[in-house]
């Protein structure tokens, strides 16, 4: 008798784990769920747009900054010059043109008076003269408009809100036109990547309601949605090798791997106690039927 209470006890106890297993398992399938998610957001890489050497840093390392707030500045010195320069240029220029037109206007009234006192050959001239004048006033007010605009590049600013990382430099550190100084982290473009089992893919559609869970959140789950699916991934393999063969890893022929497809999760609101970083871990459950 004793034996049969075991046995049946043994029996109900596997019974009752092959239930909840199976329900684990139609959850999984029903829901597909990944532990292979991660935090993006925009990173923009803050690139000067002027040679020059650093003079003032208005921002530390991981500072919360707003758009439009001042973050560095570049010495204006050789700037100023041009502007100067070309400024000067730009008034010789019209003083010139001035010149020419009133020398055009003699040369044209004389003319129409009397042909004789004037050949056609000198109004040509003085015509020609004074129309080349006007375009070097165009050109000289291009070169000054240049020159302005080369020194307000010296003043760099926050074209998002979001915060700052990794200054890797320093007043006097020499800044390089379109080589990136420093990243801004864009705090409102946030969203979570899934990396999905192929094989699970065809279950997840845009538009499906999804749960994220934060490693550090981990009893504060998010809610979203499915914004987009990946359409491809690169391959290690078929990269060129030697003498431009394709590269081939050796895989074992038993063993299929399932590829990783990412899909694009936009967060619902989120709660104060979150904060999002890039690159945190996410674990993403799609929710087909709750």
């Amino acid at each position: 008798m004793k034996k049969i209470i075991k046995l049946s006890l043994t029996f109900a106890i596997f019974a009752i784990a092959a239930f909840f297993a199976y329900g684990k398992y139609v959850k999984y399938t029903n829901n597909p769920w990944t532990r292979d998610g991660q935090v993006r957001t925009q990173v923009i890489q803050v690139t000067p747009r002027v040679n020059g050497m650093v003079t003032k840093i208005h921002v530390k390392d991981n500072q919360k900054v707003k758009k439009g707030d001042l973050l560095f500045e570049i010495d204006p010195s050789q700037y100023q010059v041009k502007l100067k320069l070309a400024t000067a240029r730009l008034q010789r220029t019209i003083e010139s043109a001035k010149g020419k037109k009133i020398e055009f206007d003699r040369v044209k009234n004389i003319y129409t008076k009397d042909k004789g006192a004037v050949s056609q050959k000198d109004l040509v001239r003085n015509e020609t003269n004074y129309y080349t004048s006007l375009a070097d006033i165009e050109s000289s007010e291009e070169q000054v408009n240049t020159a302005k605009l080369n020194l307000s590049y010296t003043k760099v600013f926050a074209e998002v809100d979001g915060y700052v990382s990794n200054i890797n430099f320093q007043i006097g550190s020499q800044a390089t036109a379109n080589k990136p100084i420093l990243a801004l982290v864009d705090e409102n473009s946030y969203w979570v990547f899934g990396f999905f089992r192929e094989d699970a893919i065809p279950n997840v559609k845009i538009g499906d309601e999804a749960k994220v869970t934060l490693l550090a959140y981990p009893n504060t789950p998010l809610s979203g949605k499915v914004e987009s699916i990946a359409w491809g991934i690169a391959h290690s393999d078929g990269n060129p090798g030697n003498n431009l063969l394709p590269s081939v890893k050796p895989v074992f022929q038993w063993i299929r791997l399932a590829q990783r497809i990412p899909v694009r999760i936009k967060l619902d609101k989120l709660p104060e106690n979150v904060k999002l970083r890039f690159g945190l871990t996410a674990s993403v459950m799609i929710l087909k039927h709750k």
